[in-house]
């Protein structure tokens, strides 16, 4: 794959995987509109790679805080997580659902469902599920406060983000702020939960390239360039959203996505998928 394709592909993931606007959504188009191949699976896991180092990264205090308070030790000195001593065990029963979605419905997420009209569908439907959140959302509690019933919930929406145009952040954001959690406890809340699955995809990802030939493959100059862009823009991606979150709403991202899902399925039916 060219260098400057492999840019332009890790810029889109590193800018759309922790926005509410599906990054599946944005690599397929993207790629289809200009007439480029699937992307092949070393660069499935540079991606995968690169999303888990941004959000290890900027979350990497967070992490140490909280598999220290999981396991009974004093850390850090974030109100919100000290006071809440069971995030870490939150975070893993709410990431359940969406490995037990990825091992039943993995086929269909790259296959069948990897399509204009089922991506263009969810962009609008979630669009239109992220607006009722904002409206519905009393946007009360922090982070302090998620609960075991919090996790069950967020975590089974997560596992709605399998279909591809779904968006991980822009479902888990959206359960939260049905649970009350405020904006930003939504968005930090979503980004944790969706470490564990972003690291067993890469994990998959890898495990399914041994068995293609091996992990030699993958230490090659696009594959560095695509792991250090989809890192770098997602570090940024992530500390603008947050701050973002801290004034302003989810509605902007609600418009984008209903539009873009409008001109996708009208793309769809001008122009068929091959």
């Amino acid at each position: 794959m060219p260098i400057s394709q492999v840019i332009v592909l890790a810029v889109v993931q590193g800018l759309t995987e922790f926005l509410p606007i599906s990054s599946t959504a944005h690599l397929y188009l993207s790629s289809w509109l200009l007439g480029w191949q699937a992307e092949a699976l070393e660069f499935d896991i540079a991606l995968h790679i690169g999303t888990l180092l941004a959000v290890l990264l900027y979350f990497f205090r967070d992490w140490v805080q909280i598999i220290a308070q999981g396991f009974g030790a004093r850390a850090g000195r974030d109100d919100e997580r000290r006071h809440n001593h069971m995030l870490l065990w939150l975070l893993a029963i709410g990431s359940i659902p969406v490995g037990a979605a990825g091992l039943m419905f993995n086929k269909q997420a790259e296959t069948v469902w990897r399509n204009p009209y089922v991506m263009g569908v969810m962009l609008i439907l979630v669009g239109v599920l992220m607006w009722l959140a904002e409206r519905a959302s009393r946007q009360a509690r922090d982070l302090a406060s998620v609960s075991l019933a919090d996790s069950l919930v967020i975590g089974a929406a997560q596992a709605l983000a399998v279909v591809p145009g779904t968006s991980r952040s822009g479902i888990t954001i959206s359960a939260a702020l049905f649970r009350g959690l405020d904006r930003r406890a939504a968005a930090r809340f979503s980004f944790l939960l969706s470490t564990p699955a972003i690291a067993a995809a890469a994990a998959k990802a890898l495990y399914d390239l041994h068995k293609h030939g091996g992990l030699h493959a993958i230490l090659n100059a696009p594959f560095l360039t695509g792991v250090a862009v989809s890192a770098a823009t997602g570090c940024a991606v992530i500390a603008w959203f947050l701050h973002y979150l801290r004034r302003s709403s989810l509605t902007p991202f609600v418009y984008y996505r209903i539009i873009f899902g409008i001109i996708v399925l009208a793309l769809a039916f001008i122009r068929r998928p091959a």
